[in-house]
């Protein structure tokens, strides 16, 4: 709901009760008078319109929307956490089909859904897994069984799971390593002297090298 501004009445300065006097006279009384009945009317004007908007409408109107819109309030609900859930419960019901549907239905509600897991091979086909921190589900735990019951398929079965956060702290450190292959290579001479049996004199070395 929008509405223009109501404009602000300015009194001449000769008429102000400021301006030409040392006291303030009756045109500033006046004029403000004036001022706040035109937004006494103005509130008047509007207040029509500010019942269609069950963030802002009275509660019985409000209880009267709530039916209309198949919502029921749980015990120990708060009203401002019940104008949400009427205001949002159109779109809701739309999104109730999908995973990621099924996330901003709890987003609109200040739940945070970490991770929405279905078909997992450990469990049977029909189980969908809804990961929560533990202070969500703690707090919130009758406003998600509602959820669950109104908008949650027929043909699945939920359950939940709860995740701690923690923070880890990993110190890290520069580090480094050479080397260095050094080849070592070892020569000896082997001298064989071969005897000869015929009468000349001959004599042969062989050098093998290791």
């Amino acid at each position: 709901m929008t509405a223009p501004k109501q404009p602000k009445i300015i009194v001449p300065w000769w008429q102000d009760g400021n301006t030409t006097s040392e006291e303030t006279k009756e045109p500033h009384f006046l004029s403000k008078g004036v001022t706040a009945f035109f937004k006494l009317i103005k509130n008047w004007l509007l207040f029509p319109l500010s019942q269609t908007a069950p963030l802002t409408c009275s509660e019985p109107l409000l209880n009267l929307m709530a039916w209309d819109r198949d919502i029921k309030r749980f015990a120990d609900e708060s009203l401002a956490l019940f104008r949400k859930r009427v205001q949002y419960a159109a779109i809701n019901a739309k999104d109730a089909g999908s995973v990621a549907g099924f996330k901003e239905i709890f987003n609109r509600l200040d739940i945070g859904v970490v991770a929405f897991k279905e078909r997992e091979n450990a469990l049977d086909w029909d189980i969908c897994t809804i990961e929560l921190t533990d202070g969500d589900i703690s707090n919130n735990t009758k406003l998600i069984q509602t959820l669950i019951e109104q908008y949650g398929r027929t043909c699945r079965r939920y359950r939940f799971e709860v995740t701690y956060p923690s923070t880890l702290t990993i110190a890290s450190g520069e580090f480094s390593h050479n080397f260095a292959s050094f080849l070592a290579q070892q020569e000896k001479l082997i001298a064989l002297t071969v005897k000869p049996t015929a009468i000349a004199h001959q004599q042969q070395i062989f050098i093998a090298a290791l």
